[in-house]
C-alpha cells in the first residue's frame, strides 16, 4: 500500500511538472513578450519588459502555492485514509480475540 501511495505522489508531482514545461514552452521565456503558442498569456505578457516579468513571475508563484495546496490537502485525504484503516484493524482484531475465546471455552468443554 505504501508503494501505490509513492508511484502516486511522485506521478503527481511529475504530472505538474510536465504541464508547467508544456505551458513555459508555449510562452517562450516569461516575461519576454509573446510566445510560441499563438498566445501570450495577456496584454501584460505581450507587452514584455519589467511589467511583463513581474506578471510572469506572479503567475508562477500562484501556481507554486496551488501545487501545495493541492499536495497537502492530497496528505490530509492519505492520513485520513490511514486512521480509517487503523481503526477497521483495530475492529477486526477484537473479533479475531472473540473468536478465539469462544475456542478456547468450547476446548475446555471436551
Amino acid at each position: 500500500m505504501a508503494g501505490h501511495m509513492r508511484l502516486f505522489q511522485g506521478g503527481l508531482r511529475n504530472l505538474v511538472y510536465v504541464q508547467m514545461r508544456r505551458s513555459s514552452d508555449q510562452l517562450g521565456e516569461l516575461g519576454k513578450g509573446a510566445g510560441k503558442g499563438g498566445g501570450g498569456g495577456g496584454s501584460v505578457r505581450e507587452s514584455g519588459g519589467a511589467f511583463g516579468k513581474r506578471q510572469a513571475a506572479e503567475e508562477e508563484k500562484y501556481f507554486r502555492q496551488k501545487e501545495q495546496e493541492q499536495l497537502a490537502l492530497l496528505k490530509k485525504h492519505h492520513e485520513e485514509e490511514i486512521h480509517h484503516v487503523k481503526k477497521q484493524i483495530e475492529s477486526l482484531q477484537k473479533e479475531i480475540d472473540r473468536h478465539k475465546s469462544k475456542l478456547k471455552n468450547l476446548n475446555k468443554d471436551d
